[in-house]
């Protein structure tokens, strides 16, 4: 995608920039989208954090009775979701 990437970058495809996450309070808007031209491979690794951190957060939110950490795993859960999603199709696109 982009010549100046190095060469280790893209090896299994590219973000594709169409999955949005986190609905608005408009009817079908969303608040964020994944931008397109992302080393999907890195992509996964920041889902994979993301993740991490969601699970961390729900565990502690339950057991200290934090509803607010929950919310936060729900939020980052969506925004690995939506990479992981994104990073799947431009995987099948460079096929």
């Amino acid at each position: 995608m982009d010549k100046d990437s190095p060469d280790h970058l893209g090896k299994l495809g590219w973000t594709v920039g169409t999955t949005t996450c986190l609905e608005s309070e408009v009817k079908g808007k969303h608040l964020f989208r994944v931008e397109p031209g992302n080393c999907a491979d890195h992509a996964l690794q920041q889902a994979s954090e993301l993740l991490a951190s969601a699970r961390r957060a729900s565990f502690i939110g339950v057991m200290d009775d934090e509803p607010v950490l929950v919310w936060a795993a729900h939020y980052l859960s969506e925004m690995a979701k939506a990479l992981m999603d994104d990073a799947h199709r431009g995987m099948h696109e460079s096929d």
